[in-house]
């Protein structure tokens, strides 16, 4: 494509006076001149501020639509294609996106850095500092929005068509702030300086109805036929985002739905002198994509978060059948041909009674034609086996929400059960087990059995969690549908979590086996040729030891804590739960205190144990082990005994921006939830590739970690999940195993005779009643084998060669864990979605 030139480099000059380059290379030009010419023209007529008052984040902003504009030509160009091709399409549903500061990542996936870093220089800018501005949206909780961007990313890379479906929440999940050692939660108004990287489209709009009743009656054809009459209408506005590739043209698309009111202003009421009024149809319709993951505690908060899930889903498939039908022009029949649906976890469900409502009510098709295509369109990917998170709506709240759908819910339920019932006759209590309406506690609608029932396929993410799923919470589903259930094990970029947060290791691996391990992470073998090269080792701690400075600066800048880098960095970041068993790691770090108190001579390896992630607002233990993590710290951290060899840290806040600084930096990786708890996981993932050595449990995606790795490079201790089961199934008394260890006993006894809250016996006695009398996930069960494999640990340390060959193994054999290896299988064997190169 030939650039347009529609100025001189007469008529146009920078703030530096220096000449513009023509506007066409204004817009997509790629050198180091075109980019410094794009952010002063945006500069001038986008972010209108003279040179006077000019600040990094303009700068930053400038930049930032400077890039998009490179990004837009390719992403029309791939729209374009996939719609003139007719080729398949992967939709994406998730109520999570976390896709973090998109500067860095783009500049990245352009190929331009060394671009933009020259332009800006030319602009009297450094681009750390500008890309240290940008904001982070917290458009998600945890692993799953953080998996749902990887998986975007990897789409992209490997050219599979793609489209994100998701929600816009003007506020994200809390910031979190400590005071006084506690959580606190602050807002998160991610766009109160406006997004850049996002184009609304207003035009691109769909109507959502709620509550209300439905009504039959019959069509020109003389078939019955129901009606939706809603009590509310509201809609759902696009804004959207490209997801650049790396190395290709391919940029595909994040549509994120925005709710609005269908008239905002109600002039009449506001005519009259009623101004609360005329505005209050919008307020109350914007709450709807207001907060990310609203309390449901209260009834209110329940049908929030329902309507959350139906807004954002049902916008979504009507974006997807306008496609299909007005801009591809293809019909109804061939919705599984061109489109493949995957719904990521339960939230967005209700996507099954949806698309039935749609085809039935809306396009007129018969109940068979609408369910075939419905079972071919969607894919199912369970994420827990937790079972307060397979989510469940109590049936009132459903019905009055979503009448309609609750027709259809029943029918599908009622033909469901019958092929239950022929295919296992007499089997009266698996009829009820399998039930999308559950009995238990009151009648409720099974989100996960409708998911199940309504997918053609049904996975898992880690080898052990999907025979788990079949062979426990969907059971009865895979002993009927066998040919279902398959497994998908979770992957990362590695372009974000190794390429864009550890320049020094990607500098390193470019040097040793060549740049293409970013796109092909099966090259990391490469290095194992180089574990017995000292200089190599050398240059790998070299590299490690940056990252751990980097990581101490930004601890002491944010806690005040100072940090050693020569220390070994012990990290366990994730969401604050019992299950993932911080507690665990603080027991430890209580013993080594205890161990120090009683014999002060004592040599211990020098270690930091730093923490991170949020506990959900209304979780009461979660929110006391984050206190009785600080406590522990404060108190570690002042007394000289102790933080001679020993420092804890809290790190608040911990999000995408600041993981690009935790991942790098660390020596252990901390996996040690119960065996049989965690799905996944994919912080384990993005510690071994940057090449911290793992301790764990057999659980989740750990299994195959240490397959990969080499048990002998994973520290691994603790019950199995069939040890785990057999163990509460003989009654699991957890003072037994406090009565049998004396370390462990003393360790109790510190935290509950307030030897950390300054003699406070009350604020922490929550976290040892519960571990002594119920201790749900196990923790002291697994406490002696997991000291005892710390101590292993510490002796590995002090091996220098041995840890840092263990290290560059992890790294080198970590290429199963690559998002891009997912997608693959994703696209291979459940979408059917093939590559579409783009050609610009």
């Amino acid at each position: 494509m030939t650039d347009v030139v529609t100025s001189t480099p007469e008529d146009s000059t920078d703030h530096n006076g220096a000449h513009l380059a023509p506007t066409g290379q204004t817009r997509s030009g790629m050198t180091a001149d075109a980019l410094r010419a794009a952010v002063s023209d945006h500069l001038i007529y986008s972010i209108a501020r003279p040179p006077a008052v000019l600040t990094p984040e303009h700068y930053y902003k400038a930049l930032s639509l400077a890039v998009r504009d490179r990004m837009q030509k390719r992403w029309m160009a791939t729209t374009q294609d996939w719609l003139d091709l007719s080729c398949k399409v992967t939709c994406y549903l998730s109520a999570e996106f976390l896709m973090g500061p998109q500067l860095g990542n783009n500049l990245l996936n352009l190929g331009i850095e060394a671009q933009a870093r020259q332009a800006l220089a030319d602009l009297g800018q450094d681009l750390d500092v500008i890309l240290d501005c940008e904001g982070e949206p917290g458009l998600g909780n945890g692993g799953l929005g953080r998996l749902a961007a990887c998986y975007l990313d990897s789409m992209a890379t490997l050219e599979r068509p793609s489209i994100g479906y998701g929600i816009r929440y003007e506020f994200g999940i809390f910031k979190q702030e400590l005071a006084d050692g506690w959580q606190v939660e602050k807002t998160d108004n991610w766009l109160v300086h406006g997004n850049p990287w996002e184009i609304d489209k207003p035009d691109a709009a769909y109507t959502v109805n709620w509550g209300g009743h439905t009504e039959t009656y019959e069509d020109v054809t003389g078939r019955f036929r129901v009606r939706w009459v809603p009590q509310r209408v509201l809609k759902g506005v696009s804004y959207d985002t490209p997801v650049q590739g790396y190395g290709v043209n391919t940029c595909n698309t994040l549509t994120l739905w925005s709710a609005r009111a269908v008239e905002s202003f109600a002039l009449d009421a506001f005519n009259t002198g009623d101004f609360y009024k005329a505005v209050d149809e919008e307020v109350v319709s914007e709450t709807v994509s207001k907060v990310l993951y609203p309390n449901d505690e209260p009834e209110a908060g329940k049908r929030l978060r329902l309507l959350q899930q139906y807004f954002f889903v049902t916008c979504s498939l009507q974006d997807i059948l306008n496609i299909h039908l007005q801009r591809a022009h293809l019909p109804l029949s061939a919705l599984p041909d061109k489109w493949a649906i995957q719904l990521n976890d339960t939230h967005p469900s209700i996507a099954v009674a949806e698309l039935m409502r749609l085809l039935i009510d809306e396009y007129q098709l018969s109940w068979d034609a609408a369910w075939d295509l419905t079972v071919r369109t969607f894919g199912y990917t369970n994420h827990t086996l937790l079972p307060e998170a397979l989510e469940t709506w109590p049936l009132r709240i459903f019905g009055e929400a979503l009448p309609r759908h609750l027709e259809l819910i029943y029918e599908i339920n009622e033909r469901f059960l019958e092929q239950v019932r022929e295919r296992f006759p007499g089997d009266e209590d698996r009829v009820g087990r399998m039930s999308l309406i559950g009995e238990d506690d009151g009648k409720c609608v099974r989100m996960a059995h409708l998911a199940t029932v309504g997918s053609h396929t049904v996975n898992g993410v880690a080898a052990l969690h999907s025979e788990l799923l079949k062979a426990s919470v969907l059971k009865d589903f895979y002993e009927m549908w066998p040919e279902r259930f398959g497994n998908v094990t979770n992957g990362v970029t590695p372009r974000r979590f190794l390429a864009l947060a550890n320049p020094g290791l990607r500098e390193l691996l470019d040097d040793t086996i060549g740049p293409g391990w970013i796109t092909d992470l099966g090259r990391l073998r490469g290095l194992e040729s180089f574990v017995d090269d000292p200089a190599f080792r050398q240059r790998w701690r070299d590299v490690k030891r940056a990252n751990k400075s980097r990581l101490a600066e930004y601890v002491h800048a944010t806690t005040g804590i100072e940090l050693d880098p020569t220390w070994m960095f012990d990290v366990q970041v994730k969401r604050i739960h019992e299950y993932k068993r911080q507690h665990l790691m603080v027991l430890h770090i209580i013993a080594l205190y205890h161990r120090l108190k009683t014999n002060p001579g004592l040599s211990v390896p020098p270690r930091v144990f730093i923490f991170g992630g949020k506990a959900a607002p209304g979780y009461f233990m979660a929110k006391r082990i984050i206190r009785l993590i600080t406590a522990v710290g404060a108190t570690v951290n002042n007394d000289p005994d102790v933080n001679r060899c020993l420092k804890v840290v809290f790190l608040p806040n911990f999000n995408v921006k600041n993981a690009h600084l935790v991942y790098p930096a660390a020596n252990l990786s901390e996996q040690i939830s119960t065996a049989g708890k965690e799905a996944s996981g994919t912080g384990n993932m993005k510690f071994m590739i940057n090449g911290a050595l793992t301790i764990g449990t057999l659980d989740g995606a750990n299994v195959e970690i240490r397959q990969e790795a080499g048990a002998e490079n994973f520290f691994l201790f603790g019950l199995t999940e069939g040890q785990v089961e057999k163990v509460k199934a003989e009654g699991y008394r957890p003072l037994s195993y406090v009565e049998s260890d004396p370390e462990l006993a003393a360790v109790l006894e510190l935290i509950a005779r307030g030897e950390f809250t300054h003699g406070d016996t009350e604020v922490l006695r929550p976290i040892v009643d519960n571990l002594i009398h119920h201790d749900p996930f196990l923790a002291l069960a697994d406490y002696r084998s997991y000291v005892d494999c710390q101590d292993e640990v510490s002796r590995a340390w002090l091996d220098r060669d041995t840890w840092s060959r263990m290290s560059i193994r992890n790294t080198a054999r970590s290429g199963k864990f690559s998002s891009d290896r997912a997608i693959k299988e994703y696209c291979d064997e459940i979408w059917g979605v093939g590559p579409m190169s783009v050609d610009l």
